[in-house]
């Protein structure tokens, strides 16, 4: 792609303005799971300073509060529910969900896996009948709006069903931003179907499924190559006729390893910030990297805050 194609935004402009929108609405009860480091505890306490949510920590008490002593953070207020150790933290959050006493979970100091156990479990769980997905929302100051990126954490391969899934719930996220008709991109090598390489076929599918009303909402196009979903130029040249092509609202990766990579590579090579939510469970789960800093837990507050609001329009 061209860089001059698209004038280059100031940086985190995007992430402004989705702050900016969230904080017209009511601030979401948060479960923050083992907010047991500098960084999640303050992340946490910071959104609930901008009211995007009020927190309830969930962790072994007396790190906490060793923590918040440690980075002078004030505690006054501030609900702390006490638990064993990380696991012991999933749990004690789920239940929180299951019993009404949160809208949302916020991950903390412990691993993604730990969260998603306590989150899938069958009986005490969180699971509905859309498949759990990811979804990075991508401020990159080359492209002139939000990208969403998806699935790049907990899917590892998905097959067609939950390829279905991670669309519609990024398509639903699109919507929740105020994107009216999200551009849906499915993304391989190629952008021709190629029976050799099996992500073309499945976008074929997932264009079909949308023409047949088994994902709403959105225009889905694929198979597309990155060049061909963001750049216009690109999409030009190669004789592409698409509403999708050179306007991608999302971006569709055939699997986790490259979802993760295009992410990143966004975030280290292209300086875009991100935020990150998992969605199709009951509640939204602000899921980030234990790497980010606290102005993406904020921004990945306001997605929690946006998507919750459209939920129940």
């Amino acid at each position: 792609m061209n860089i001059q194609e698209f004038p280059l935004q100031r940086a985190g402009a995007d992430l402004d303005h989705l702050l900016e929108k969230a904080k017209s609405f009511d601030p979401v009860v948060t479960a923050v799971i083992h907010p047991c480091d500098a960084l999640s505890l303050a992340g946490a306490l910071k959104a609930w300073d901008l009211k995007l949510i009020v927190p309830i920590l969930v962790g072994p008490e007396k790190r906490i509060r060793s923590v918040a002593d440690q980075e002078g953070l004030s505690l006054d207020g501030v609900r702390i529910v006490d638990s064993e150790h990380s696991h012991d933290s999933a749990e004690r959050a789920v239940r929180l969900v299951r019993e009404a006493n949160a809208q949302a979970l916020m991950k903390g100091a412990l691993h993604t896996d730990e969260i998603m156990t306590a989150v899938l479990d069958k009986t005490e769980g969180l699971r509905t009948e859309r498949r759990m997905t990811h979804v990075f929302f991508m401020d990159v100051p080359a492209y002139p709006k939000p990208l969403l990126i998806t699935d790049a954490a907990i899917n590892i391969a998905p097959d067609l069903l939950t390829k279905a899934d991670i669309v519609q719930n990024a398509i639903d996220l699109g919507i929740a931003l105020g994107i009216s008709v999200p551009k849906v991109a499915i993304l391989s090598a190629v952008e021709t179907v190629n029976p050799r390489i099996p992500s073309t076929i499945e976008a074929a599918a997932l264009c079909k499924m949308a023409e047949r009303g088994q994902i709403i909402g959105g225009i889905v196009d694929g198979p597309l190559a990155f060049d061909n979903a963001i750049s216009l130029q690109a999409a030009k040249a190669k004789g592409i006729i698409s509403d999708v092509a050179g306007h991608a609202d999302i971006l569709v990766a055939p699997d986790l390893e490259s979802g993760n990579m295009i992410a990143k590579q966004l975030t280290y090579l292209a300086g875009a910030e991100s935020a990150g939510l998992v969605l199709g469970a009951r509640v939204p789960i602000i899921l980030t990297s234990r790497a980010d800093g606290i102005r993406s837990r904020i921004a990945s507050s306001a997605l929690a805050s946006l998507y919750r609001a459209s939920q129940f329009k």
